[in-house]
């Protein structure tokens, strides 16, 4: 065959793996088309009412759902943060939903409701709660989520002690593995690619397998492919931001660190959970008293204890007996979260790869 011959066959070959790229792009973006137009609208109460197809919404009708909310009260109220407070809304004895309700007025509430709707639309995950409808009307606008029936993981830990439950090993290992799998999942999978950027305790929901559900995307950052930057607005919450985040403004020095691909911003979720890997293994808040009084934190002393590899020091002493090789393997993965230097941080899909293997390498070693 000669060189004419070969460079056509080449041309040719390029030219139909291009267009049957375009062909497969243009099908996956017509079912996802699709997929966020399977809804049904209504206008309802001066509002419209969006709710996506799916079997758990099709027994609430637009009237029924706005006339449980406005019986709503204080008792039903379940949480609450800076863009707004979850309300338990029960339809019958079978069927309860979580209803986020962010009051309008500020710039900034109707940003976090945007934010949470472009974040969460088009999400199905087993480890991300689902989103099954909006309302957005003149003077507010809320949020239907899925009910987790074990609350937060937050109230697991630092509960009221009434309240208070205790959770053994396995299940604490469940959970953070299915923590990091969500989050692993909106930063690698996602199209656009979502930054959390408020990873904590009390957004970790469980549902009634004990299945840790990442939730409350108000501050979600969504990374666009020609998006070459993040935003400097400082997002998180105190006790949860990795070092020198809170001073980002002030600090030109941290430029090449957040404005480039969005990474950095990525690791900054990535120590988040770090403080909530801390948390589930130590039983305390990473703002405990406790650690202020002395003038240290959470992190600095556990970090200090795992130096002098006295991790046994530092578990959860609600815990009991647990396996200690599986529980020190999870610190040494902890700290590795929670380097002051975003770049030796690994990324949520390697830390969701360190977690599973650890159980794996465990088995293995007793076989």
């Amino acid at each position: 065959m000669g060189k004419p011959l070969v460079l056509a066959f080449y041309i040719t070959v390029c030219f139909i793996a291009f267009i049957t790229s375009k062909i497969i792009i243009a099908i996956l973006l017509y079912k996802r088309w699709r997929r966020k137009h399977k809804i049904f609208k209504d206008s309802v109460s001066g509002g419209k009412m969006v709710m996506f197809r799916s079997p758990a919404m099709q027994a609430l009708t637009s009237e029924t759902f706005l006339k449980k909310t406005m019986k709503l009260t204080n008792k039903d109220i379940i949480g609450s943060g800076g863009y707004g407070t979850v309300y338990r809304l029960t339809i019958d004895e079978s069927i309860s939903f979580a209803v986020k309700k962010l009051n309008k007025g500020s710039a900034d509430r109707d940003r976090g409701f945007e934010r949470e709707l472009d974040a969460m639309g088009d999400i199905k995950h087993r480890n991300i709660v689902t989103l099954r409808g909006y309302f957005t009307a003149p003077h507010f606008n809320l949020l239907i989520y899925d009910l987790m029936p074990n609350g937060s993981l937050d109230g697991y830990l630092h509960g009221k002690s009434s309240e208070k439950k205790t959770l053994d090993w396995s299940t604490r290992y469940k959970i953070a593995i299915g923590a990091a799998r969500g989050i692993s999942y909106l930063h690698h999978d996602c199209i656009p690619h979502i930054i959390h950027r408020d990873i904590k305790s009390s957004n970790i929901l469980l549902d009634q397998k004990m299945e840790a559900k990442v939730s409350d995307f108000g501050l979600a950052t969504l990374m666009e492919p020609d998006k070459t930057h993040v935003s400097t607005f400082v997002a998180g919450t105190f006790g949860y931001l990795a070092p020198g985040t809170k001073h980002l403004h002030q600090l030109p020095r941290f430029h090449a660190e957040y404005f480039d691909t969005g990474r950095a911003t990525a690791k900054c979720d990535v120590y988040s959970f770090g403080v909530v890997l801390l948390e589930l293994l130590t039983g305390k808040r990473p703002t405990d008293e406790a650690f202020v009084e002395n003038g240290s934190r959470l992190v600095t002393w556990v970090k200090a204890v795992v130096d002098d590899k006295r991790e046994e020091h530092a578990i959860d002493s609600t815990l009991g007996s647990c396996p200690v090789d599986e529980v020190k393997n999870v610190f040494g993965v902890t700290m590795n979260c929670l380097e002051s230097e975003p770049s030796k941080r690994p990324t949520m899909a390697e830390v969701l790869k360190m977690l599973e293997q650890i159980k794996l390498t465990i088995e293995i070693s007793d076989s």
